[in-house]
């Protein structure tokens, strides 16, 4: 009886009624986001249908889609990924791997975890200022890639050393036993290593490109026109590269436009789209980290 005692659990009304409080909080956030998940749901699957994706909007030819919007998406993803990641990752290796603790690394880190905090429509003042006027890169999706860029750098950094710092040290001290050059151990074993992490932070970086919206309406603008092609191969490559000095609205932006228009329908269309690009992305991240775990 005695040893029953000792291994029989009593509840307080305290502990009752806090363990009430967190599984009421859990299922809150639960309902929350099948809430709002549901509503734009039911509000938007109706305007998805093929020509939504093929069409541009156009009050002038009477069409309504979002392939401008697309094809605009994914050129500030491709532009600021490609700018975005070599500089990212090298400063996470470099801090991780080359810098030595001081007075340097620390402006460095400090400078990291404060541009993750700058509100965002900050950064869209400085990339119209900068970007747009001192380097006359005026409304384009340059100036909004190079923007962009800012915002997810630190998101890149944060990631890219957390994975590097999962990677256990036995592959380092293994890969410098056998003679290996520091560049060669981090180019062949620690980055391999460590991708798993580095996707996901590159995953985030890119819910994040789609998701915004403040920084863009200072520096991509809002243009929803379609790249014209079909003259010829050259022509073709010169008008796709020509591209990236145009205006061009992304998907968040035509959503706040269609809102601000009063066209409720076509922005929970849009906001279909990226509520299922954004799950995606999430999905693809934890999928990710759970292979690194």
């Amino acid at each position: 009886m005695e040893d029953d005692a000792l291994f029989r659990t009593h509840i307080r009304p305290v502990e009752l009624f806090l363990l009430a409080i967190v599984y009421g909080a859990a299922s809150l956030s639960v309902f929350l986001l099948l809430g709002i998940v549901g509503y734009v749901l039911l509000k938007g699957l109706p305007v998805l249908r093929p020509e939504f994706f093929t069409n541009v909007t156009s009050p002038l030819h009477g069409t309504v889609g979002i392939a401008g919007n697309l094809v605009n998406t994914l050129y500030l993803v491709l532009i600021a990924l490609l700018i975005g990641i070599p500089v990212g990752v090298g400063a996470a290796v470099y801090l991780n791997e080359y810098a030595r603790p001081g007075r340097l690394v620390k402006i460095v880190e400090f400078a990291i975890e404060t541009l993750a905090g700058i509100p965002s429509i900050l950064f869209g003042m400085f990339g119209m200022v900068f970007f747009g006027g001192v380097l006359g890169l005026h409304y384009s999706l340059l100036n909004g890639a190079l923007t962009l860029t800012l915002m997810i750098l630190s998101l890149i950094v944060q990631n890219t050393r957390e994975a590097l710092r999962a990677v256990p040290k036995s592959y380092r001290d293994g890969a410098l036993g056998m003679g290996a050059a520091k560049w060669h151990m981090i180019h062949t074993v620690l980055l391999p290593s460590a991708a798993p992490g580095i996707l996901t932070g590159i995953i985030l970086a890119v819910g994040r490109i789609v998701g915004e919206s403040a920084a863009l309406l200072f520096t991509a603008g809002s243009a929803r026109g379609l790249p014209k092609l079909g003259q010829g191969w050259g022509e073709d490559i010169s008008r796709l590269f020509g591209k990236v000095f145009e205006s061009g609205g992304t998907l968040a932006i035509e959503l706040y436009l269609q809102m601000q228009n009063g066209e409720y329908e076509l922005a929970f269309g849009i906001g279909v789209v990226l509520i299922v690009f954004v799950l995606l992305m999430n999905w693809l991240a934890r999928l990710l980290s759970a292979k690194m775990a």
